[in-house]
């Protein structure tokens, strides 16, 4: 009943890094919001991330952050297009390859998961953008085209951040390209407060909370609303519904693009062996040995069947951990984990924490930031569009939107009137269809998990948004689109907590002040001193 989806996903590496940046910065200048999902090369001791204070797993999760390492990047801008049908966006998506350029630890565990799907270590070191952590390590860590100096555009961007569990996500990113992170979580939250203005999403909290789905790790949640999505578009009503478009990548450009398949739900009747561990929390500690199904698809459905038993079960348990009772200190504290750190901090409960074998092997990459200028961009240019994904751009710089004219079947840019005629568009699709053909065979299952996450944790919260929208009078409606900061008010700076009845609020309280570090990168954001 799904409608299949073929997504775009732009590999960004050291050769091109810098012939993309332009690309990046208008992406997020011009989105309505950013999502965001990183791959880590570890998170230490998994006893301490799940301690009972909030405070001790913040100091665990900086030990793990100053230790450990980004090994990808993804960042999926959402832009979202008013001249289009409602809940229409332009969605972007970049993966981008890191390496670290001092010694960090990296985990056997993290490189048997990685590695298991897709990620390349090899490319990783041949081709990783190198970047430093901790605090700035000279006045041109925030000029020219590195990674840090992106982060620095994303803060400058102003943008809803949008992640899914993103305690640890936020704290590594705060590490590797921000500053040394804060001693303590009030400060922390005090700096991110002012660091993304517009406010941060948590998809596992909205999926909880807002959606309430029956499950809520990432890859259940996303498939779960692309299939309500679908059936919303094919229903003879009025449900609002997300339609997404993708950039055409022409030439050369096609070269860097590796395109993600989503496949339509197959049925499945007749078919009932599901692992139920994985059915509750992605993830199952058998792994691909399982006898078992770990089909999300089937899982989905066979919960619609069900009703809202699953549902009820869960509240249950979490009720019982709201009273201390046993709930609290089981398997379920790992449902929060996204799909892409959960083999971090997986732990049978059978054995204690201490059993578990943690051996670390440190690396060094030795590699420089590159500090060549920055490439400039007019925000005129003119882009094309597909709705399914296989697109063209047409050359380095040609990533703007453009719209259709119904009167004069042309494609007009916005800004600058330049016209192409729908026919000579056609022709140049055809052209490359072989090309694009070719591309998405190579889209097998974790070649970009950042970026494809990334993508997944974007189109969860435009869903929410659009269940939102669907509600309330028109006046509401048009009141909605003036303040984009209003979005899921009742989630906005609420992240997440594993095994916790309640989120935490990314605030600035009376009793906390911002960091000496965050003050001064805060002055070289906003202050223009670069």
């Amino acid at each position: 009943m799904a409608c299949s989806l073929v997504v775009p996903v732009i590999d960004v590496q050291n050769n091109n890094f810098k012939e993309l940046w332009p690309a990046m910065v208008l992406a997020m200048k011009t989105s309505s919001f950013i999502a965001l999902d990183t791959e880590l090369s570890g998170l230490g001791n998994r006893k301490s991330l799940l301690a009972e204070s909030i405070e001790d797993r913040y100091k665990a999760i900086c030990h793990a952050a100053r230790s450990r390492s980004i090994l990808s990047l993804g960042f999926a801008c959402y832009k979202k297009l008013d001249n289009k049908a409602p809940d229409t966006y332009l969605v972007q998506v970049y993966n981008l390859t890191l390496l670290c350029s001092e010694e960090y630890i990296i985990e056997p565990q993290s490189v048997q998961f990685l590695v298991q799907h897709g990620f390349d270590f090899n490319k990783q070191y041949a081709s990783g953008i190198p970047y430093c952590k901790g605090n700035d390590k000279g006045g041109s860590d925030d000029r020219g085209v590195h990674i840090r100096a992106l982060f620095t555009e994303l803060l400058r961007s102003k943008k809803p951040l949008v992640l899914h569990n993103g305690l640890i996500d936020m704290a590594f990113l705060y590490q590797s390209f921000y500053a040394h992170l804060p001693e303590r979580l009030a400060t922390f939250t005090a700096d991110l407060s002012e660091m993304f203005p517009a406010g941060i999403y948590d998809t596992k909290y909205v999926t909880e909370f807002e959606l309430r789905l029956t499950a809520s790790y990432l890859e259940y949640a996303y498939k779960k609303c692309k299939l309500d999505n679908s059936r919303s578009m094919i229903s003879k009503g009025t449900v609002p519904h997300v339609h997404l478009e993708f950039c055409q990548y022409a030439d050369h450009l096609s070269s860097y693009v590796d395109y993600r398949s989503c496949p339509v739900v197959a049925s499945t009747e007749g078919q009932s062996d599901i692992c139920q561990r994985f059915s509750a929390f992605g993830w199952c500690p058998n792994g691909a040995q399982c006898p078992l199904s770990h089909d999300t698809d089937l899982i989905i459905l066979q919960d619609e069947k069900g009703g809202g038993e699953k549902r009820k079960k869960r509240k249950r348990q979490r009720d019982k951990k709201k009273g201390g009772g046993k709930a609290a200190g089981e398997s379920s504290v790992f449902e929060g984990a996204p799909e892409n750190k959960r083999s971090h901090m997986e732990v049978d409960r059978e054995e204690t924490p201490d059993d578990q074998q943690k051996p670390e092997s440190c690396l060094e990459s030795g590699l420089l930031t590159d500090n060549d200028g920055n490439t400039q961009q007019n925000e005129g240019e003119n882009m094309k569009t597909d709705n399914d994904g296989s697109g063209v751009c047409e050359d380095s710089t040609d990533f703007r939107k453009s719209t259709t004219d119904d009167d004069t079947n042309t494609k007009r840019d916005t800004k600058n009137g330049v016209e192409m005629r729908a026919e000579d568009e056609k022709e140049k699709l055809t052209d490359h269809q072989s090309k694009i053909d070719d591309q998405k065979k190579k889209a097998d299952a974790g070649t970009h998990r950042a970026g494809f996450d990334a993508f997944m944790t974007g189109y969860i919260f435009a869903c929410a948004l659009t269940k939102k929208d669907g509600a309330g009078s028109v006046e509401e409606k048009e009141h909605q689109k003036e303040k984009e900061q209003s979005w899921l008010p009742t989630c906005v700076n609420k992240v997440y907590l594993s095994g916790k009845a309640a989120p935490l609020n990314v605030v600035k309280s009376t009793f906390s002040k911002s960091s000496k570090a965050h003050v001064h990168k805060m002055e070289i954001v906003w202050g223009g001193r670069v």
